[in-house]
């Protein structure tokens, strides 16, 4: 059997570069216990090149070829973005292995633009009628744009301010001080055009697996993660050595109604922004049992500590069966529509 040649792209150059090269290497892993698939690991650099950890420096043409500087051209079959943030998350590399015609995994150009942009996710959430956490956004840090902010403060009392196109909580401020709040705003402009202002919920923080499994679509139990009530999600409390943070594969003490309703919500969801293949929901839910979805991964972590592989394996289906099954899938339509 000819063996298939994938494609497992990862860095990217952002924030969460080095994450993306952790969560690579546990793909990486999964696929090479399969003989029929011939795996290219190809890190975007810090500096933008391509580069594949045997064959070095290398680059996919518009007839969906890996070309190494030998010379040495490779045919692709099917491509794995594992790219945390832009490049990735933000739809740019499927547009272009759309261009040239490679099957990937994952969310396509549309849908990842859409989740990566809070902003954006949030209006179709308000659309669809999709309970979420109380907002406004702005378009610009100017007088205006500060007297939207002062007055969320005032509402509220407290406010997460996100930049509205970054992942992994960078860009993401939370104040509890009205005096902070100018000087947080301008940062997070200076990392996206638009910028989130969120209503912050007590109560707990609770994710679900979404993945597509022969013709269905799966939604895992809630898992969930507590932080100490002195910290913050962010980038750092996520992957430090030092993080306090609990994550439960399974989250106690939730009634299966509001499971049920909570695997509904992330089903709409998913559907109405055209995800495909694979997501992770995010939810709270605070003191009065209210559920508010909070936002959509399309491309999750996969490093030791990330809780999608877990909660599929819990769910009863191997990742490494997942990925198979999606390569096989991809590769009999790819298949198909050349013959």
């Amino acid at each position: 059997m000819e063996q298939k040649n994938i494609l497992l792209l990862c860095g990217g150059g952002h924030s969460e570069h080095d994450i993306s090269l952790i969560s690579a290497s546990y793909l990486k892993d999964q696929l090479s216990a399969d003989q029929g698939l011939n795996v290219f690991f190809v890190e975007i650099t810090k500096d933008g090149k391509w580069r594949e950890e045997k064959k070095g420096n290398c680059e996919l043409n518009l007839k969906g070829e890996l070309c190494f500087s030998s010379s040495q051209k490779e045919h692709l079959h099917y491509a794995i973005p594992c790219l945390h943030g832009p490049p990735g998350e933000s739809g740019d590399i499927q547009s272009y292995f759309e261009l040239v015609g490679l099957p990937y995994l994952g969310a396509g150009p549309e849908a990842s633009m859409a989740c990566f942009n809070k902003v954006t996710t949030k209006l179709w959430f308000e659309s669809a009628k999709i309970p979420n956490t109380p907002f406004v956004y702005l378009h610009q840090f100017n007088e205006e744009g500060l007297k939207k902010a002062y007055e969320a403060f005032e509402n509220w009392g407290q406010v997460y301010i996100k930049s509205s196109s970054q992942g992994s909580s960078i860009g993401c401020y939370f104040i509890k001080e009205k005096k902070e709040l100018k000087e947080k705003l301008e940062k997070a402009f200076k990392l996206s055009p638009y910028v989130l202002l969120e209503k912050p919920i007590k109560g707990r923080e609770l994710e679900m697996a979404a993945y597509e499994w022969e013709g269905n679509l799966i939604v895992t139990a809630p898992a969930e993660i507590i932080t100490p009530s002195t910290a913050f999600y962010s980038f750092e409390e996520k992957y430090s050595q030092e993080s306090q943070t609990e994550t439960y594969v399974k989250a106690k003490n939730l009634k299966q109604n509001l499971i049920d309703q909570m695997k509904e919500i992330a089903k709409r969801a998913f559907k109405l922004l055209k995800i495909k293949d694979l997501a992770r929901i995010d939810f709270f839910l605070d003191e009065n049992n209210q559920l508010y979805i909070n936002e959509i991964n399309t491309f999750p972590g996969m490093t030791p500590i990330s809780l999608f592989p877990k909660m599929m394996e819990e769910n009863g289906h191997r990742f490494k069966n997942f990925l198979e099954e999606k390569i096989r899938e991809n590769t009999r339509k790819r298949n198909k529509h050349e013959a």
